[in-house]
């Protein structure tokens, strides 16, 4: 008769075998959800536009300073916002203003709590289709399909081409005839004229002007101001171009 031979390694493998049969199933344990990153919250004591970024710089409850870089957005002096946590970089330098910034937060804007409330607030209440509370709309002729001629300047541009350039037309004032197909008063402390020029197709055809000056609806004016690209006044009023602080050249 032959003996089997059993070695030690199999006598080892047997009995590990037998110990994980015998062992209840082991499930890994969840790993614990990391803790959200506080907003950032402050009180706005100085910013300013530059490149499709609205730099901020914020003052927080106990009184440290801190700048804020956030896709742009149309903010005051003195204003509290909440914005979504941010990643800190150390120096950073932006060409566009000349300025280099010791460190900076860079945040991908408001919080939906501080959209809620400028939503409320937006416009002090104002509808921006609507002229304000005891204001009137003018009235006038509109000539539909009207062609304007193009304002004469280096830095003129019909709205068709506004809206080809804007990205390049960023913060640079630019001067723009077209005929007033809308005029609301009194928002913002600004008028807001909507003007066409016969150029570009739905949906690129008008510009919303700010300003001071009045205008009568289906009056061909000129407007020079600084444009801007991508704006957002709050409360769902965005804007993909608009001429803003601008006066009616004579």
């Amino acid at each position: 008769m032959k003996l089997k031979v059993i070695t030690i390694s199999t006598v080892i493998s047997m009995l590990f075998s037998g110990l994980a049969n015998a062992m209840p199933e082991m499930k890994p344990q969840a790993e614990a959800a990391a803790p959200k990153a506080a907003p950032i919250a402050g009180k706005i004591v100085e910013f300013m536009n530059s490149s499709g970024y609205t730099y901020l710089l914020l003052v927080d409850a106990d009184g440290f300073k801190d700048w804020v870089a956030i896709p742009e957005l149309y903010v005051s002096i003195g204003e509290d916002v909440e914005l979504e946590p941010g990643v800190q970089m150390g120096e950073f330098k932006s060409k566009p203003l000349n300025k280099t910034f010791d460190k900076i937060l860079f945040s991908n804007g408001p919080t939906e709590k501080y959209n809620e409330k400028r939503k409320i607030n937006a416009h002090k209440g104002a509808d921006m289709s609507e002229p304000a509370p005891g204001k009137k709309k003018t009235e006038g002729k509109i000539i539909e399909g009207l062609k304007v001629k193009k304002a004469a300047g280096d830095n003129a541009y019909t709205i068709a081409e506004i809206f080809e350039k804007r990205d390049a037309l960023q913060d640079k004032t630019i001067l723009v005839s077209g005929q007033v197909v809308k005029v609301s008063t009194g928002i913002m402390g600004h008028n807001w004229i909507h003007i066409a020029d016969g150029s570009g197709d739905n949906g690129a055809n008008k510009l919303v002007v700010t300003t001071k000056d009045g205008a009568d609806i289906g009056e061909v004016v000129t407007f020079t101001g600084v444009f801007h690209n991508n704006v957002d006044f709050g409360g769902g009023y965005q804007y993909a171009v608009i001429l803003e602080n601008a006066s009616i050249k004579k």
